[in-house]
């Protein structure tokens, strides 16, 4: 990371980070919508993808808010957290057991994004980005709404298939 001397550094850095994460989620979704025994998980991870793109969209609005061409950083933690939810999937041997572990592993992923999400809004607003700080509110709402409705599937029925 260059040398990072300022808030505003500091949300340029975090910008770039999840711009990356997102445009790998966006890689991502497709095959664990494939893979998905449950037709109610397919079509949640299907909707998050479809709602992915207007994030990646969002955040190309914050970098033109910045003024700044849209670029990605490397994300070590989401590179680390799809790798592991490939192995999950590779290892899973029944479509029940399956299923289970892709909510867990996209879990993992919503909850690293509400993390970054809720940051990076603080720190707008305490740059007085106003603009910025909306078009990343709705993204994190939508990404609360996904983690909800993985939990909802997870204890709905699918845990209980997986068990």
């Amino acid at each position: 990371m260059p040398a990072t001397k300022s808030l505003q550094d500091l949300f340029v850095h975090l910008l770039k980070d999840i711009y990356y994460a997102e445009k790998q989620i966006l890689k991502a979704l497709p095959k664990m919508a494939k893979k998905a025994d449950s037709n109610e998980l397919r079509k949640a991870f299907e909707h998050h993808l479809k709602e992915t793109e207007g994030q990646v969209a969002r955040l190309e609005q914050v970098f033109a808010l910045c003024d700044l061409k849209p670029s990605g950083k490397t994300c070590h933690a989401i590179k680390g957290i799809i790798e592991e939810g490939e192995e999950d999937m590779k290892d899973a041997k029944a479509p029940d057991v399956l299923d289970a572990g892709m909510i867990a592993d996209a879990q993992a992923v919503e909850h690293y994004e509400i993390a970054r999400y809720g940051t990076m809004i603080a720190w707008a607003k305490q740059l007085g980005m106003k603009d910025a700080a909306s078009l990343l509110q709705q993204t994190l709402d939508q990404e609360y709404n996904a983690d909800r409705t993985l939990t909802k599937l997870a204890e709905g029925s699918l845990n209980r298939q997986a068990a």
